[in-house]
């Protein structure tokens, strides 16, 4: 480990993954959102130079299909399959599961990169609030309904592990109301949906307390990590209903372009980088349940709500109840 290099703020995905090539060779990842010009997508395209195999999911399966073709024309060799997953439906959740477990073919890591940044405020199908759907049900269940697969990855020499991708969203708002009517859906009068971005606050804030949920239960049989990527120009800043909310945070300026006052901008490759430093950097080996900035380890910059682990046992809990089923790990 003393070998490899320090990575940083402007370290890129694709370096990380050429760095951690011995970590990543014989691996087989999942990668949920991975739609081009997102975060998602160049972290599938980076590990797919060196794992075995890298599943991409997303809920259009036209873009999925253009991922597709792009990963492969820029990494020849890349044993991608893509996997058609709408996470605001726990049915969708549900049959994309029992296809990944009736593979023999193992899995060692799990990225949830998706995230609803339609700025929409809309109720599912489930009866539940969209953007806590897609971002904190639809990934719990996911991993609850593959998680023994997941463990069976595990060996003298790999631990599986876990990534949320989360947001420094988590310290700009009051902190995530742990309520069950809060959670399943606030209401259409609500504040959250009034400014979507407190409601992406909330989701965010429940990611990192499920890394931290799932950290402690699974004690060291998995290792679980949430991080901030930076402050990106993806697909995500794109969506017209969003746009307001940025403006109005000075995110993004009047034309809806990056407002570079705001702060230091990445690049979409930067931004990916702190994805695969989780997913695969030994480094962190003793460090399950952290929240990485940069690529590194960054748990001062957690708000205090989200280093609770009462607060993860009581989200935990509360999930558990929206979905209808237990999560025993």
């Amino acid at each position: 480990m003393s070998a490899l290099p320090t990575f940083g703020f402007s370290t890129t995905a694709e370096e990380v993954s050429d760095a951690l090539a011995s970590e990543i060779a014989g691996k087989n990842v999942l990668v949920t959102g991975t739609s081009i010009d997102g975060l998602g997508f160049e972290t599938a395209r980076a590990i797919a130079k060196h794992a075995r195999l890298v599943v991409i999911t997303g809920y259009n399966a036209e873009r999925l299909r253009l991922s597709v073709e792009a990963i492969r024309k820029d990494v020849p060799h890349a044993n991608v399959h893509p996997l058609v997953l709408d996470l605001s439906s726990m049915a969708s959740v549900r049959q994309v599961a029992e296809e990944i477990n009736t593979h023999t073919t193992p899995l060692h890591v799990i990225i949830h990169n998706a995230a609803d940044t339609s700025g929409v405020y809309a109720v599912t199908a489930d009866g539940f609030e969209r953007q806590m759907a897609v971002d904190h049900f639809g990934p719990f269940l996911l991993t609850k309904l593959i998680f023994q697969k997941l463990l069976a990855s595990g060996s003298a020499s790999w631990l599986p592990r876990v990534v949320f991708v989360s947001s420094a969203a988590i310290a700009m708002g009051p902190g995530i109301d742990l309520s069950l009517p809060n959670l399943r859906d606030p209401g259409s009068g609500s504040p959250q949906a009034q400014n979507p971005f407190m409601r992406y606050h909330e989701t965010k804030s429940a990611n990192v307390l499920f890394a931290l949920g799932l950290a402690k239960r699974a004690e060291g049989r998995v290792r679980a990590y949430s991080l901030h990527p930076g402050t990106i120009y993806t697909n995500a800043l794109k969506h017209d209903a969003i746009i307001p909310s940025m403006q109005s945070l000075g995110v993004l300026k009047d034309d809806g372009q990056p407002n570079l006052e705001f702060g230091t901008w990445k690049t979409i490759g930067q931004g990916a980088a702190t994805n695969v430093v989780a997913a695969f950097d030994p480094r962190l080996n003793d460090k399950s349940g952290a929240y990485l900035v940069d690529c590194v380890e960054a748990n001062e910059q957690r708000p205090a709500v989200c280093s609770d682990l009462a607060n993860a046992d009581k989200l935990w809990k509360l999930t558990e109840e929206v979905i209808g089923e237990e999560f025993v790990v």
